[in-house]
């Protein structure tokens, strides 16, 4: 299987991300921030979880580049830069280094900066310290996903999802991993001495026994041709409606069949970060993911998915149906 130290290093930086992001949640989200719809917290929760994420993935591989979301120039210059480097690095130095200096933690944050060439790169991880925006201010469903990719595949994924129910307990945090060719495997997020165990995706064969996973936000995915779908499928159910790439951590272990992201408009390019974990975590648990056209999502071409348009991610046996019904309503 390979990757022993790189999934080490992930399992540990994803968990350290998801401690960050719980103790600014808990410090800067109140009534009043989500009223004002203030964005304060996430943008200092979003930044201290790329530097430690960042920091962790540079001391254990010196030579990686990675592809993350923020970039810390909003934190050198500008109104209210020296206020939030200040809280961005008091979160950083709570979990990872009390002595950590702001340049350091500024400089960890641009160490997740990084372009690959048009044409692909050996090796590089890719990092969306918080996705799920508007459920982390909610308090709802977030995750923090960092994946791995070699020669343009991604061999390595960890999803830590700090609100996910861990089963029909109370208890809530669960972190998925995938490496390449070794299934994926849940673990209870706040304890790391618990023992994993595999997880599958749902034994559906038939798309009327199925069930979508879909955003709660309506901007997006098509929610509109999701339902039109839906009911060329035979699909009754309810969909489940979840923040973030939780939702692909739903798929792999079978709380949902289906996830669609459907294109809002014919231009946007998915983000690479926004897939690259999730969909080795459904593949590695037995299903399948691909572009809307059906083909492979391609990380080979820097920072985006340029050329595929919109994801489907399911349980495997239903998928080309699945995607030949999507063809069909969005008439391609």
């Amino acid at each position: 299987m390979g990757y022993e130290k790189e999934l080490e290093i992930a399992v540990a930086a994803v968990r350290d991300a998801c401690r960050v992001c719980r103790t600014v949640q808990g410090d800067l989200v109140t009534a009043a921030t989500i009223e004002k719809k203030d964005k304060s917290p996430v943008t200092v929760a979003d930044f201290a979880s790329q530097a430690v994420v960042c920091a962790a993935l540079a001391q254990a591989f010196p030579s990686d580049r990675v592809v993350g979301e923020e970039a810390a120039t909003a934190l050198r210059d500008g109104d209210g830069a020296a206020e939030l480097r200040a809280k961005v690095t008091a979160a950083v130095r709570g979990i990872r280094d009390s002595q950590m200096s702001e340049d350091a933690v500024l400089d960890a944050i641009d160490h997740g900066g990084w372009t690959p060439p048009a044409g692909g790169a050996d090796r590089f991880w890719t990092l969306d310290p918080i996705d799920g925006t508007k459920g982390f201010l909610r308090g709802e469903q977030y995750a923090v996903a960092l994946g791995l990719i070699v020669d343009g595949r991604v061999v390595l994924g960890v999803l830590g999802c700090p609100n996910l129910p861990v089963d029909d307990s109370e208890t809530r945090g669960v972190l998925m991993t995938a490496v390449r060719g070794g299934g994926a495997t849940l673990v209870v997020l706040d304890d790391p001495n618990a023992a994993s165990h595999s997880v599958q995706v749902a034994r559906v064969t038939e798309t009327a026994g199925a069930r979508f996973c879909e955003s709660v936000e309506s901007g997006h995915s098509d929610q509109g041709a999701a339902s039109r779908i839906a009911v060329h499928l035979g699909i009754i159910a309810e969909p489940y409606r979840i923040d973030s790439q939780c939702k692909y951590a739903a798929v792999a272990r079978g709380d949902a069949s289906i996830y669609l992201r459907l294109p809002t408009r014919a231009d946007y390019q998915e983000k690479i970060w926004d897939h690259a974990a999730g969909m080795i975590v459904v593949e590695e648990a037995g299903g399948r993911v691909t572009d809307i056209d059906g083909n492979d999502l391609d990380f080979a071409r820097g920072r985006t998915l340029e050329k595929n348009q919109g994801v489907i991610a399911t349980c495997g046996p239903i998928h080309d149906r699945v995607v030949a019904v999507v063809r069909e309503v969005l008439d391609r």
